[in-house]
């Protein structure tokens, strides 16, 4: 993605496991206004699918997602 995000709020979730970084993410998206960008970083495997269903289930917007070292960094777009 080449245009520059502009991040909201940025959410450590590093070493925390299912369902704790849902749960963050989904706090964390209401202290943001629509439009704003969340960023998230992970650790928990299960995060990606769990961050992605989500993600679907309350129609927020993944606009990016990037696993390196082991650590997942996703940048979610509050839609409503």
């Amino acid at each position: 993605m080449s245009q520059e995000v502009k991040i909201a709020k940025t959410l450590d979730l590093k070493g925390m496991f299912c369902p704790g970084p849902v749960l963050e993410t989904a706090k964390a998206i209401k202290t943001i206004n629509v439009g704003e960008v969340l960023e998230v970083y992970a650790t928990d495997p299960a995060a990606k699918s769990d961050l992605e269903a989500w993600a679907r289930r309350t129609g927020h917007q993944i606009i990016d997602m990037k696993q390196e070292n082991g650590v997942l960094r996703v940048l979610i777009k509050r839609t409503k």
